[in-house]
């Protein structure tokens, strides 16, 4: 690395080296064959200043000077090393001296996620129990969270300049297989029974090809990212996927876009041949927001040669999909960029991708389609948009079935299974979780979802929806309904089933809520109560809460489940309104 930032290079987004779809053996493969080019990861930090220029022929080789270290600390084929995912060239090189050195890489989240030190902490001794490992490696800042939880799961905690500071003794590499298990991913939901989901090699690069032929890359293509190394969005899509297919990529820490996300959008107007970046839905919508109605997005940004917004991890909102447009259309962007995807860590990451070019679309479902229920006399039709989420990708077959296992035909609603090269082989030391989701090779994702001319709709999470008289409804649609009020935006609100003391089940909606005035508090209450009410046809609890109460996946989702949780348990504690 060069100590002069302003002489610093970014790696080249062209390259001589004949471009390869990932069509290798193993992860250690594919990085060697990376190492033959030009092409690399690129560090900034929070005002998108290039601080650390990390080519593949360097991360090659660091990752074998790390693999001898941590063979000579004892690590042997088939250990877990759990490793703190800061997005930085030090988890790169341990990722891949993991992988070198035959053992899992177990990626695990920073605390950005969590409320504080001791949930973090139990966090982090959640996920150790659960992968058991020889070791937790972590960046020097964490140590005192980091240690006490490895201190706490009897498990060796090493700071990791410490460790890449030991000498570096050659020492024999294992051969690995594609049918080898490559690492271990948490998928973004696991918080007290953290599933770690096994992925092979063969598994992995099947993916990695699936990218790149979905997204059509090129030679002139070059990546973006804030996305955490810890979330299979960030881990594979946007570090595993890039090397294994020679693209140079351009990093922001995901804390630094959460405190300055239009740094992100600076960042990809900055480096010539950005065209390839990822989001969940939150991303462009903070972005939307942050920028001043004031201010023209065109004296600022160059977004006109983003060929692939990338959209997945959550819900997909039309909405605030054609309030980026809008916000910034003057600077280029283009509408039909948006890539709408779906995938799940069980599947390694993608499931289905957009054909580049098609941008959003949306069908409108009539609500007693998704509830089950026929339409009322006495009731107005209402519909839903659902956002149409691509085509299957290169090998992965798709099915919608019955709760019973019937496959249903295009436009009914049911369960989406998927089964190709890709799926995980199981749940590490889990057995009894496994057989419950993959039954002969067919994995079971837990979404809701239907088919239209081979394109897949999702429609919701089938654990997350509310049953009430046997009727279903969705708590995104309760959500947008409050969303709609003047002072709320995504993330405010938390919608899900309670039972009442009288026995009964009903919908509850927590919000959080930012006025200290208890007359205005009141207002609030009632006006939301009478807006679920004029959509749904419902009446609920409403609660308000205080912000930042909510809580979130390690990806930054809305946890409803656990939402639910605290509040049954009396961790979230409602503001004292009178009825």
């Amino acid at each position: 690395m060069t100590s002069d930032l302003a002489t610093l290079q970014p790696t080249p987004t062209a390259d001589a080296l004949p471009r390869r779809f990932s069509d290798f053996g193993t992860l250690g493969e594919a990085l060697d064959y990376a190492a033959q080019g030009k092409r690399g990861l690129n560090f900034h930090d929070a005002r998108a200043t290039l601080v650390r220029v990390y080519p593949y022929a360097q991360l090659r080789d660091d990752a074998r000077a790390a693999a001898y270290r941590l063979i000579a600390a004892g690590i042997a084929p088939g250990d877990r090393v759990a490793l703190v995912a800061e997005t930085s060239a030090e988890f790169a090189q341990l990722f891949f001296g993991t992988v070198l050195a035959g053992a899992w890489p177990v990626p695990l989240p920073l605390p950005t996620s969590f409320g504080g030190r001791d949930s973090y902490i139990d966090q982090l001794r959640n996920q150790l129990s659960s992968c058991d490992p020889r070791m937790l490696i972590y960046p020097g800042e964490l140590e005192q969270m980091a240690g006490a939880a490895a201190e706490a799961e009897g498990v060796a905690g090493v700071d990791w300049s410490e460790l890449l500071a030991r000498p570096a003794v050659e020492a024999p590499l294992p051969t690995a297989t594609g049918g080898d298990i490559c690492y271990l991913q948490y998928s973004s939901g696991s918080t007290r029974f953290p599933h770690g989901v096994a992925i092979t090699h063969r598994a992995l690069l099947s993916n990695l090809a699936a990218h790149a032929h979905g997204m059509e890359i090129g030679d002139t293509d070059r990546c973006v990212s804030w996305l955490p190394w810890y979330h299979d969005m960030g881990l594979v899509g946007c570090f595993l996927s890039p090397m294994a297919n020679q693209v140079s990529t351009d990093y922001l820490k995901t804390e630094d876009f959460a405190r300055r996300p239009l740094s992100w959008l600076d960042l990809i107007s900055r480096n010539t041949g950005t065209t390839l970046s990822y989001s969940p839905t939150f991303g462009y919508d903070i972005c939307a927001r942050r920028i001043s109605s004031q201010t023209k997005a065109s004296d600022r940004f160059d977004l006109s040669r983003w060929r692939v917004a990338g959209n997945g991890a959550d819900m997909i909102r039309p909405d605030v999909m054609q309030a980026f447009v809008d916000a910034f259309h003057s600077a280029g962007f283009n509408a039909g960029a948006f890539l709408p995807s779906y995938g799940l860590a069980e599947a390694t990451l993608a499931v289905s991708l957009m054909p580049p070019g098609e941008g959003i679309r949306v069908e409108l479902v009539e609500e007693t389609e998704l509830s089950g229920m026929s339409h009322g006399e006495d009731r107005p039709q209402r519909y839903r948009a659902i956002v149409n989420c691509g085509k299957p990708v290169r090998d992965m077959e798709v099915e919608v079935r019955e709760e019973d296992g019937t496959p249903l035909p295009d436009g009914a609603i049911g369960k989406l299974w998927c089964r190709g090269p890709s799926v995980m082989v199981g749940y590490f030391r889990d057995q009894a979780a496994t057989d419950a989701c993959l039954v002969d090779g067919w994995l079971d994702t837990g979404d809701m979802a239907y088919l239209s001319n081979g394109y897949i709709y999702i429609v919701g999470r089938a654990k997350d929806m509310i049953i009430i008289n046997g009727r279903n409804h969705w708590p995104q649609d309760i959500e947008w309904a409050v969303e709609q009020l003047p002072g709320f935006k995504a993330g405010d609100i938390a919608a899900f089933a309670i039972t009442t003391p009288g026995g009964e089940e009903t919908p509850a909606v927590l919000v959080q809520c930012r006025s200290s005035d208890e007359t205005e508090r009141t207002r609030l209450r009632d006006e939301i109560r009478d807006r679920v009410r004029s959509v749904t046809g419902m009446n609920c609890v409403v609660e308000l809460i205080p912000p930042r109460t909510l809580p979130r996946t390690s990806s930054g989702k809305l946890s409803r489940a656990k939402a639910r949780n605290l509040y049954l348990a009396g961790e979230i504690k409602p503001y004292d309104i009178a009825a």
